[in-house]
C-alpha cells in the first residue's frame, strides 16, 4: 500500500524516478499499473483528480481510478475465459455492430448538419398544420388571458383598473412602465398557456373554481387578504379541441425538420448505392 501511495504521489507531483522498478519506461509511456499483459499509463490518468483538491483527496481519486481500471480488466478477462464460445461470438458481433453504428450515425449527422436546409417558411408551417391538424388535438386546456396582482394599498388603483380593462396601445405601454410595482402579472393575452400553469400562478384560482372563472370573454376582479387580482380572459380551448398553430409551432418545426432529415438520409443512401454500382465498387451476384 505504501508503494502504491508513493507511485501515485509521484504521479501527482509530476516527479518521475526512472530508477524505480515500478516505473518502467516503454515506447508508449510510463507504466503505473499492469493487469497481465494490459497496462495503464501515466498519460491515461493525467488530470482526473482536477485542481484545487488536497493531496489526500487527489490520491484517493487516482487510487480509486487505478483499482476500478484493474477490476474492469480482470472481470473482462475472466468473462472471456469462462463464457461460452457462442456467447462470446454473439457479444463480439454486437460490439462490432455498435461500433459501425457509431461511425455511420456520426457521419450522417455531420452531413445533415452541413447540408440540410433548416429554414422553414410561414407558408410551410401553415400548409402542414392545415393538412394534419386533426393529429394535434389538445390533451389539456389552454387559455389566453392577461392578469395583474397588486397590493390592496396600491397607489392609483382605480386608474390601474381602467388601463387594464381598456388595454389600448397607450394603456399597454403605461402598464409595462408600472410592472415593477406589481406583485405578478402577464400582459400577453395573445399567447396560449396551460390552464394548469395559470391555476398555479394565480392564488385565487384552484382546480375546483377554475371553470367558473376561466371562460371566454370573461373578466373578474377578486380582493383577498393578500391583494387585488384583475383578470381578463380572452379565449379558452378545452381538451380534444384542435391545438392553435401558434401554440404547437415549435413542435411543427421539429416535425418538418425531422421529415427533411429522413428524406435527406434516404437520398444519401440511395445515391451512395448508385455511385458504388457505377464505379463497380458494389455488385450483387445472382
Amino acid at each position: 500500500m505504501m508503494i502504491k501511495r508513493l507511485v501515485v504521489t509521484m504521479l501527482l507531483s509530476g516527479s518521475l524516478l526512472s530508477s524505480c522498478k515500478f516505473f518502467q519506461k516503454e515506447a508508449e509511456g510510463t507504466i503505473i499499473a499492469r493487469v497481465n499483459d494490459e497496462y495503464l499509463l501515466e498519460q491515461d490518468v493525467e488530470g482526473i483528480a482536477g485542481e484545487g483538491l488536497s493531496s489526500e483527496d487527489s490520491l484517493n481519486i487516482v487510487t480509486n481510478y487505478i483499482n476500478n481500471w484493474a477490476t474492469t480488466k480482470l472481470l473482462l478477462q475472466k468473462a472471456r475465459i469462462n463464457l461460452s464460445e457462442e456467447k462470446t461470438l454473439a457479444f463480439e458481433e454486437l460490439v462490432n455492430q455498435y461500433r459501425a453504428d457509431l461511425y455511420i450515425n456520426a457521419y450522417k449527422e455531420a452531413l445533415v448538419t452541413k447540408s440540410l436546409d433548416t429554414s422553414i417558411t410561414k407558408e410551410e408551417l401553415e400548409q402542414y398544420y392545415e393538412q394534419n391538424k386533426d393529429n394535434f388535438k389538445l390533451n389539456e386546456e389552454l387559455v389566453q388571458l392577461r392578469y395583474i396582482s397588486v397590493t390592496k394599498d396600491y397607489n392609483e388603483l382605480e386608474a390601474l383598473k381602467e388601463q387594464f380593462d381598456r388595454f389600448d396601445a397607450q394603456d399597454q405601454e403605461l402598464l409595462h412602465d408600472q410592472s415593477l410595482q406589481f406583485k405578478s402579472y402577464s400582459l400577453n393575452d395573445s399567447a396560449w398557456v396551460k390552464v394548469s400553469d395559470v391555476v398555479q400562478k394565480i392564488p385565487i384560482l384552484n382546480t375546483e373554481n377554475k371553470d367558473d372563472y376561466l371562460k371566454a370573454s370573461n373578466k373578474f376582479e377578486v380582493t383577498d387578504s393578500l391583494g387585488v387580482y384583475m383578470v381578463v380572459v380572452k379565449d379558452i380551448l378545452k381538451r380534444n379541441e384542435i391545438s392553435p398553430l401558434s401554440y404547437i409551432q415549435p413542435t411543427l418545426k421539429q416535425i418538418i425538420l425531422n421529415k427533411r432529415k429522413l428524406e435527406f438520409i434516404r437520398k444519401l443512401e440511395k445515391d451512395l448505392i448508385n455511385e458504388a454500382y457505377q464505379k463497380k465498387q458494389f455488385k450483387i451476384y445472382e
